[in-house]
């Protein structure tokens, strides 16, 4: 059989497709900065062969540590381009967090945005300053030195594009890899559910470092489309920018659709906006219905996942009222399956934890076989680490983590039952309920809420003692200003739960 590699998938192969067939359409906006597809195929190529002088090799790690900006997707694809890893890391992180990723990866160069030199620990390679040059050459300088020549170094389509790193729940974070083909089958599915492709246009609104947020945002230079950055997020800034970019498929996770609610009276009409779709954690209820009315000309789809599995869930717009609470059925390509304690498969409205297989999966986690052979069966499915529910029609929804899951005089309580309810409220604006230990009970309900105005706790506890089994009533209210989220959004209870 014969087999070329540059026929194999690779995430670089989209910038040079349209860099060819529409080199004239902006790919990337950010502010009043542009690039064409043609300018983004030459940056990259010569980002590429800049890497290559450097002397390295097919497979060594080139860390990135910048936001959203109009940099981030050429570099991608430059990286690609000369057959090396990406690995994107927060510009939130301090130098220890930093150093620890950097050195973990083993990144032999270090790109990084010149106002984030403070949290550069100590690097023993080069280091390309976006911006300045405080800690080395300026990217610019750097790349107008090198050569417009694309180097077409091959990669096998299964060798990993990037090393992205979780928030790290427990220890010290974990390297997830990424290959090419993985993303790119999640690049043209996302241009097939979402409409990313040519003529369309979107917001980069998640941050890039962070799985989802590159996969949405470079989907679309990868299919055609147009991506505006959003430096920063701001409930006004954004509806803004998709007013003036006439923005149409924008991707969000559901605390930036709450920072709306709170911030905006009034969303005013987008006339071009006719998709919305999100992540992260599901929609509670109560806020699916404001993010109906408004958003009143967008198809509202609600889909699961994780780094490590990619997409695995979604719910379409068909169905998105009558099965709100759910993340839908599978993705494209993806099984699921759903098994109780002892492995077996749970009936239809029975809890269970959900492990999926496609193409989307990672390779496995960095340098650590231990916790990749932890998480994937023998026969290829990755466990999700979620407990979920499918009814009869096989539309699942998400219970809670497996380690989320509260057992209270030997009884299960699901945080999610109790925060559904709890949203449900006017007073409150958020809420998050974990496990805390008790002598008596074994662990007690405890409900962290960020409140719109003062409540009692005995009217919050009348509140639900009309609506649930006494038992799943928190035993203890504790008013915060904000719930601590990671980057994708997610609440990281544990910080919760070490709250005084």
């Amino acid at each position: 059989m014969l087999r070329s590699g540059g026929a194999d998938l690779t995430i670089a192969g989209g910038i040079r497709e349209f860099g060819r067939a529409t080199p004239g359409i902006v790919a990337v906006r950010d502010g009043d900065r542009s690039l064409t597809f043609a300018a983004l195929d030459e940056r990259s190529s010569r980002l590429a062969s800049a890497l290559l002088q450097q002397g390295l090799a097919t497979g060594d790690r080139v860390a990135l540590l910048c936001g959203n900006r109009l940099e981030y997707p050429e570099i991608a694809a430059g990286v690609a381009k000369a057959g090396l890893v990406l690995v994107p890391v927060n510009p939130r992180l301090t130098a220890p967090e930093v150093d620890f990723i950097l050195r973990h990866s083993g990144a032999c160069v270090l790109i990084t945005d010149d106002a984030l030199a403070g949290s550069v620990p100590h690097f023993p390679g080069p280091v390309i300053c976006i911006g300045g040059s405080s800690l080395g050459p300026s990217y610019e300088t750097w790349l107008a030195t090198a050569p417009a020549t694309d180097p077409w170094v091959a990669v096998d389509e299964r060798d990993p594009f990037c090393i992205t790193y979780t928030a790290g729940t427990t220890g010290d974070p974990k390297g997830v890899l990424i290959s090419h083909r993985s993303r790119c089958l999640t690049f043209y599915a996302t241009a097939l559910e979402w409409g990313l492709g040519p003529g369309r246009r979107t917001i980069a609104v998640a941050p890039m470092y962070h799985g989802a947020g590159f996969a949405f945002a470079y989907a679309a230079v990868y299919c055609g489309a147009t991506v505006s950055m959003l430096r920063s997020f701001d409930p006004q800034g954004l509806l803004d920018l998709i007013q003036r970019e006439r923005a149409q498929s924008v991707f969000l996770v559901p605390t930036h659709a709450q920072l709306i609610r709170a911030a905006v009276e009034k969303v005013p009409e987008l006339p071009s906006l006719d998709t919305l779709y999100f992540n992260a954690a599901a929609l509670p209820k109560v806020l699916k219905e404001w993010v109906f009315e408004a958003f009143p000309g967008a198809g509202v789809h609600e889909l699961y996942g994780s780094t490590e599995a990619g997409v695995v869930t979604n719910l379409r717009p068909p169905d998105a009222r009558r099965k709100a609470g759910t993340v839908g059925h599978p993705w494209f390509a993806t099984q699921v399956r759903i098994v109780g304690p002892g492995g077996q498969p749970v009936a239809a409205g029975e809890p269970g934890e959900l492990f999926s297989r496609s193409p989307y999966l990672m390779n496995g986690y960095h340098d650590n076989p231990t916790a990749t052979a932890a998480c994937i069966t023998g026969d290829g499915f990755l466990t999700s680490g979620d407990i979920v529910i499918a009814d009869d029609e096989g539309f699942i929804s998400i219970v809670d983590r497996v380690k989320d899951v509260i057992i209270t005089g030997g009884v299960n309580v699901y945080p999610r039952d109790v925060e559904e309810v709890l949203l449900t409220h006017g007073a409150v604006a958020e809420a998050a309920v974990v496990g805390e230990p008790d002598d008596r009970w074994g662990e007690r309900v405890v409900a962290y809420l960020v409140c719109r105005q003062p409540v009692e706790a005995a009217v919050l506890d009348a509140h639900l003692r009309a609506r649930l089994a006494g038992y799943k009533v928190p035993k203890e209210f504790k008013v915060i200003a904000a719930l601590p989220r990671n980057a994708a959004g997610k609440v990281l209870k544990r910080e919760l739960r070490s709250t005084p």
